[in-house]
């Protein structure tokens, strides 16, 4: 809204109006105001939450041999991190620009559907919440609406890369004049890095192309699932979300800034996309709410996010990455999600693999991973059998927290090496 407001005075020759024309000064702004909002509204949120004794159900005091006893912390405090997020967007974005307004669904969307699931556990007092039928109907439901948007959208185009050799044999890269939608996508560490989707059912002859934008909602409704539902399952520990989320939403907008001007993107040789600079608003919205929220998050945690919280910000970073055709970074960028999403499904499988012989097994200690390290040997069943029971003792989860944050902060870094190393 400010943005129309200041684009007006500009020409009214009003002094200082012309600074919200640029990307870099509402980014600033924006990261800078997320961060206020949130740690200045969480306080009165959380004092608000506490009166009204709205807090989570006491954990399973078995899974944390320190007895840290978080009893009456409130919970949906994802609502702090939405808040944050939407108050900065709406107030320095472009709400004309469809990458911007993909976001503000997304956040809306994933933050209705966590906050149901947090009502049902708090309220209904029903430890399961929300079933997971309706969980990935609403991601299955969010990821239609992004890719058939993104097809159907004709503001949702890219330019296309091409080498260009210069005098003496040296190669530029210059970017197609002619705007166009495709479905290609980046692949690291491929010097000729861009795979389409089309290409890969090229069995369809003339129906390709269309196929090929079915593929790419097919992916983009997984990407969703898999990276909201890695979040969520991450969100075990004080602090451990928010700070991996962050930095992976340092690198994501590193990513679309370079991806959103021409210069970057010829010398960087990725695809440059056309009113994708609205999403490093849209970003640093995201990282201040974050850090704000970390406040009051980080150990001991005076509020918990609640799937509220974590099934939004995984699907804004799955989205997010869609949006700038970065999807198939995300394994590497959101490896803790991944591994997070991986121990549990092997856990469970191993387990009912030995159920059929009749013998009590599991790979790791407990699941999803990070509990794997606080858990001690003298916890496990002893009429069970693990794979992996090393280390024998356990960390205390402020030193899991940072130690994750150390490995997302690498894996950021590696994701942002892959510009340059193919």
């Amino acid at each position: 809204m400010l943005y129309y407001l200041f684009k007006y005075l500009e020409g009214l020759d009003f002094p200082g109006a012309r600074m919200f024309g640029y990307v870099s000064f509402r980014s600033l702004i924006a990261i800078i105001l997320a961060l206020l909002i949130s740690s200045i509204f969480g306080q009165y949120f959380i004092t608000l939450l506490k009166r009204k004794q709205i807090s989570e159900e006491q954990r399973d005091a078995s899974i944390d041999p320190f007895n840290t006893g978080k009893v009456g912390v409130p919970t949906m405090g994802g609502i702090i991190i939405i808040v944050a997020i939407l108050i900065p967007c709406l107030l320095l974005g472009r709400l004309d620009n469809i990458y911007m307004v993909l976001m503000l669904i997304t956040t809306v969307w994933l933050g209705t559907l966590g906050f149901l699931d947090d009502y049902i556990k708090t309220f209904k007092h029903d430890k399961e919440g929300l079933h997971g039928k309706f969980k990935i109907i609403g991601q299955v439901g969010l990821g239609l609406i992004v890719g058939l948007t993104l097809y159907l959208s004709p503001d949702v185009v890219i330019r296309k890369n091409i080498e260009h050799r210069q005098v003496n044999n040296t190669v530029a890269i210059v970017h197609e004049s002619q705007a166009e939608k495709s479905t290609q996508t980046t692949i690291p560490f491929f010097k000729n890095n861009n795979l389409d989707y089309a290409d890969l059912v090229g069995f369809m002859g003339e129906h390709k192309e269309a196929a090929g934008w079915v593929l790419f909602v097919l992916v983009t409704i997984f990407v969703v699932t898999a990276v909201s539902n890695g979040a969520n399952l991450n969100d075990g520990m004080d602090g451990m979300a928010a700070g991996n989320s962050a930095i992976i939403g340092v690198t994501l907008g590193i990513l679309a800034y370079v991806s959103s001007h021409i210069e970057y993107a010829s010398y960087l040789n990725i695809m440059y996309i056309p009113g994708s600079e609205e999403l490093v608003i849209f970003i640093c919205a995201f990282i201040g709410a974050l850090i704000g929220f970390l406040w009051y998050n980080a150990y001991p945690a005076q509020i918990f996010m609640g799937d509220t919280g974590s099934l939004t910000i995984g699907g804004l970073i799955a989205v997010f990455a869609i949006i700038i055709h970065k999807e198939l970074l995300i394994p590497i960028l959101c490896g803790v999600f991944l591994v997070e999403n991986l121990s549990v499904i092997l856990q469970v499988r191993y387990y009912k693999s030995g159920k059929k012989k009749g013998v009590k097994q599991r790979l790791f200690k407990r699941t999803p991973i990070h509990d794997h390290f606080r858990t001690t040997l003298a916890q496990l069943d002893p009429n069970c059998s693990y794979v992996f029971t090393k280390p024998a003792n356990a960390f205390h989860e402020s030193k899991i927290t940072v130690r994750f944050w150390i490995v997302t902060i690498v894996l950021a870094a590696i994701t942002i090496i892959t510009l340059k190393i193919r």
